[in-house]
């Protein structure tokens, strides 16, 4: 992947607002309105997928790229583990494909225990039908991706109003250079360490800066080379999953880079066209619609 040849979609995420993992919830989410023609081609795969409040009772299986598809047969992860607690009950984005429930619970132990920490707080999954979200996210359709929290699940449940409510701690400085010190910790090392570990994670985005700090401790280790800089990640670290064995549908990433980005690769995130770059007119693109998905998605919506 050539980083500079991305700039141009990279811009529109630098002037974004806000990370949306961080937007608040509600005690009393309402249902979306009906469509009036929800049959209408034209209608945003989004708008239907976000009304979808229950999975496809289909066997489970994660269909088309993580940016491009959608989850039959997906479950939900408990809002309560021993080690982890979910957050934003409201968004309803529990849900992943069976076998990242399975990581999830078998991770949350292992980064307590790692860190020192309670638990760990967990953010969007998926939809209960995967596919394109309202808000949000471009990826998370297939159940395979999971954000987690820079904050360390405390020693209690939260109450509804507090999962809804509470924002995550920024680990990075203003100037986007690197993390703020008194902030950032080993436990948080520890944690992205007990992901990476995982033989099913593919892949792990953090902020530019996270990843500069764990390089100047866990340069060369073997599992350095999963935990890759993107944009935003400054609040919650994103894990994603291969694709299963046997998940025909499903389509992995490109293979993840074999050195530990711990080079100039990184370097560039930090260079002046990231960090100062030229504004130019915002652009914008239609969204995504049911031709542009994968057509078994089609009955992964019909299914009742």
């Amino acid at each position: 992947m050539h980083l500079p040849k991305l700039v141009p979609l990279m811009l529109a995420l630098i002037l974004a607002p806000p990370a949306a993992a961080q937007e608040k919830g509600t005690l009393n989410p309402r249902p979306l309105p009906p469509l009036a023609n929800p049959s209408d081609p034209k209608t945003p795969a989004k708008e239907l997928f976000g009304r979808a409040r229950e999975p496809a009772a289909l066997e489970a299986e994660p269909i088309g790229f993580y940016s491009k598809g959608c989850l039959a047969g997906g479950v939900a992860l408990p809002v309560n583990g021993t080690n982890w607690q979910v957050m934003r009950l409201s968004r309803n984005r529990n849900w992943g494909h069976p076998a990242l429930v399975a990581f999830l619970k078998r991770f949350a132990p292992a980064a307590a225990q790692a860190s020192g920490w309670p638990g760990i707080l967990i953010g969007d999954m998926s939809q209960p039908r995967g596919g394109p979200m309202i808000s949000g996210h471009a990826s998370h359709q297939i159940g395979l991706d999971a954000d987690i929290w820079l904050t360390p699940m405390p020693a209690r449940d939260l109450s509804r109003e507090e999962r809804e409510e509470m924002s995550a701690a920024d680990m990075v400085r203003e100037d986007r250079l690197d993390v703020i010190s008194d902030v950032w910790t080993p436990g948080h090392l520890a944690v992205v360490r007990a992901a990476a570990e995982d033989p099913a994670v593919q892949r792990i985005f953090v902020n530019a800066a996270i990843k500069r700090a764990m390089c100047r401790v866990a340069a060369g280790e073997s599992w350095m080379h999963k935990v890759r800089p993107y944009y935003s990640h400054n609040y919650h670290f994103h894990v994603r999953l291969f694709c299963p064995r046997g998940a025909e549908s499903c389509k992995d990433q490109d293979p993840t880079p074999t050195g530990d980005g711990c080079d100039s690769s990184l370097a560039w995130w930090f260079s002046d066209e990231v960090l100062h770059p030229r504004k130019t007119p915002a652009k914008s693109w239609p969204p995504m619609t049911m031709d542009k998905l994968p057509s078994e998605c089609r009955e992964v919506l019909k299914s009742e």
